[in-house]
């Protein structure tokens, strides 16, 4: 499966921006949609996932209330909407999937990762 983000850029301290990840082919079994962060010199960090089985979502405490993760079946994409963004949330997002069960946010286990978007907030 190939992955592919778009919509990063930069934006003012509380604005927004919508990330978008196009997924390839529906040839594969995928459980979890995923968005990753990683800020210079930090860990990377689960920010969002798309629990596809069942259209569950689950967020980083970090994101609550101010991100909202989607996807549109027909479009095979997975959406990430943030609003009120914080010059912390600055970071390099990406998208990720995977075909197991598991701990959403645990980035090893993840088997297809997009290329990453720039997310600038100043």
């Amino acid at each position: 499966v190939q992955l592919v983000e778009s919509g990063g850029g930069s934006v003012q301290d509380g604005g927004s921006l919508r990330l978008s990840c196009a997924a390839s082919t529906t040839a594969y079994v995928i459980y979890y949609y995923t968005w990753f962060r990683q800020a210079p010199g930090k860990e990377r960090e689960g920010v969002a996932t798309f629990y596809k089985p069942g259209g569950d979502t689950y967020y980083a405490n970090s994101v609550k209330g101010r991100f909202t993760i989607s996807r549109d079946n027909a479009k095979n994409t997975v959406y990430l909407q943030m609003n009120s963004l914080k010059p912390e949330d600055t970071a390099m997002y990406y998208c990720a999937a995977r075909s197991t069960f598991g701990l959403w946010y645990r980035d090893s286990e993840y088997n297809y990762w997009g290329q990453g978007t720039q997310v600038t907030v100043s």
